[in-house]
């Protein structure tokens, strides 16, 4: 299953809205789910005019759940210092 198929699988039907992102019944985060799912066909806009997604997850405990894609904790490369920060200006 690909994750950005335009069809979504049949497991998404059960699926529950998470308050937080993690699955709402065993806490295991979005990465080890078995199987992922985003609706790319129907995006949302925000008020900033950005948009989101339904992200869909078949989570290893089989409870199905989704979240938007702006509710996503920061990754962990959000942080990092930019190019111009890490390059001398001699360099450029």
């Amino acid at each position: 299953m690909d994750a950005f198929e335009l069809i979504p699988p049949d497991w998404t039907r059960s699926a529950t809205h998470a308050r937080s992102f993690c699955c709402p019944s065993c806490n295991l985060p979005p990465k080890q789910a078995k199987a992922v799912w985003i609706n790319r066909r129907s995006p949302v806009y925000t008020d900033d005019r950005r948009r989101k997604w339904q992200e869909f997850y078949l989570c290893e405990c089989d409870r199905v759940w989704w979240a938007w894609s702006s509710d996503r904790p920061p990754s962990e490369f959000s942080n990092r210092p930019s190019f111009e920060e890490i390059i001398p200006d001699d360099w450029v």
